[in-house]
């Protein structure tokens, strides 16, 4: 049902843009002012992340693991659309989108923020200096959600999820969950300053 679901939801979303386009109707997009004030808050959140990584929350754990929990399909939806390469035999078909690309950031960061926030809930062992550095974490976030999307709410459809079970009573084993997925987010702020270098270009508006 929830494959269902989400096939219906993305073919839903084509026939919007689709209709948007062919009856001459603007597709949502951000402003250059936006841009630059999203671009630089993007950036801010990949140096605050991996500055946390680089902190007391992540002290004493391996550096090599990490782990995806979110479900969104940034990757896929922020590539940028190629052009006809003659060395290749198989160019994308599909163009860019930007609010497709956007929508599915905000989802990521939705997740992130339940993430921390339930983390701040768990068994810590440093809980006042821990929560200081993740309320910074938390206070970007939220700039990008509020400012930074296209949608009326800010992607807040996934911000309830309920994590409590990821976490047990060891503060260093939740330390361990914590950091791989703060590893995980931290290569996804890679791919979200790459997409907001792509949409500032205009080169998908050519």
């Amino acid at each position: 049902m929830a494959v269902f679901n989400l096939y219906f939801a993305s073919c839903a979303l084509l026939l919007i843009l689709s209709w948007r386009t062919s009856t001459g109707l603007p597709v949502p997009s951000l402003s250059t002012e936006k841009c630059e004030e999203c671009s630089s808050l993007f950036k801010s959140l990949q140096l605050d992340i991996k500055g946390l990584l680089n902190s007391s929350v992540c002290h004493g754990i391996p550096t090599a693991d990490m782990e995806m929990t979110s479900t969104a399909e940034t990757v896929q939806a922020c590539a940028p659309a190629l052009t006809q390469n003659p060395g290749c035999n198989a160019p994308r078909s599909s163009s860019f989108s930007e609010s497709e690309c956007l929508r599915n950031i905000m989802k990521d960061l939705a997740h992130y923020t339940a993430v921390i926030e339930s983390y701040r809930n768990s068994t810590i062992r440093d809980p006042e200096g821990e929560a200081a550095l993740l309320n910074t974490t938390l206070g970007i976030i939220h700039s990008l959600r509020k400012n930074c999307s296209l949608m009326p709410d800010g992607g807040n459809d996934t911000s309830k999820e309920d994590l409590a079970h990821t976490w047990g009573n060891d503060s260093f084993s939740n330390r361990q969950k914590m950091c791989k997925m703060m590893r995980a987010f931290h290569v996804r702020t890679i791919t979200f300053n790459r997409a907001m270098g792509y949409i500032s270009s205009g080169d998908h508006r050519k």
